[in-house]
């Protein structure tokens, strides 16, 4: 039966077992989407990514799938993908590596310092919240905008680190491929983040680059800042530098291989 190579990454770090672990599957044509949604789902990770690289001088393709759905954006995935690229496929960290997605051409450029990934800013406008949010987060925040997904302001990191949303709750709250951001001043960086996904088999994400568009217009305006440290505080953990410029966001952390094997098609 056919094999295809398979990697695991841990992206937003640079110890194993932290960060946000992804699946990087290199494809020479593209699968059915039924057959990419169900190796992600047998990956049981956040999200795979699959890439076609056509050639030198050429962006590679590259798309996203959670264990639910294809996503218009993924950060991490992105980052696990250069790391595969540049560690393990021999592509030079000289020059960007450019790839074409759902949400357009993005770069990452591999640093002695990190990898560097550039995203669209996605600025969030003022919401109403949802009542099912209301009712499932408990204490409630100061502040509620939305973008892609919805993003909540709370006081303090340790209301961020004490959060317990009823699952049960946010559940009946359809977001399509958007989530909730949950968001604090740090104690020790800028600002520290949480991300949830309703309706999804992996409720909270590690880390979430794409929640970061978000989160880093908005933290650059309060703070009066355009360079950030950023924290999400989930059970793994994860650090990103992040940089407004314009409407872009640059994202910087690290990478570290966790596997390497094939799987059976």
């Amino acid at each position: 039966m056919p094999t295809l190579p398979l990697y695991q990454v841990d992206a937003f770090t640079s110890l194993l077992f932290h960060g946000n672990p992804a699946c990087v599957v290199p494809l020479t044509k593209w699968l059915p989407v039924e057959t990419m949604r169900r190796i992600a789902a047998e990956n049981a990770v956040a999200e795979t990514a699959f890439f076609i690289d056509n050639g030198p001088e050429k962006p590679i393709e590259l798309r996203w799938f959670t264990p639910d759905l294809e996503m218009d954006l993924c950060g991490h995935a992105t980052v696990a993908t250069a790391h595969v690229l540049v560690q393990h496929l021999g592509h030079s960290a000289a020059k960007p590596l450019v790839f074409h997605t759902k949400s357009g051409n993005l770069s990452v450029n591999a640093t002695p310092s990190g990898y560097i990934l550039d995203l669209p800013s996605r600025p969030a406008e003022p919401a109403e919240l949802p009542r099912e949010i209301k009712l499932a987060f408990g204490p409630s925040p100061r502040e509620v905008y939305k973008a892609r997904d919805y993003m909540l302001i709370f006081d303090t990191e340790k209301q961020i680190r004490n959060l317990q949303p009823d699952r049960t709750i946010l559940d009946r709250l359809d977001l399509g491929v958007g989530g909730i951001i949950c968001t604090a001043r740090g104690e020790e960086v800028d600002f520290v983040s949480r991300f949830f996904s309703p309706q999804s088999t992996i409720f909270e994400d590690p880390v979430t680059g794409s929640a970061h568009c978000t989160l880093t217009p908005y933290w650059a305006d309060q703070l009066g800042k355009k360079i950030l440290t950023a924290r999400q505080i989930s059970a793994r953990g994860g650090a990103l530098h992040c940089t407004l410029s314009h409407d872009r966001v640059l994202l910087k952390g690290h990478a570290i291989t966790y596997l390497e094997g094939r799987i059976t098609v």
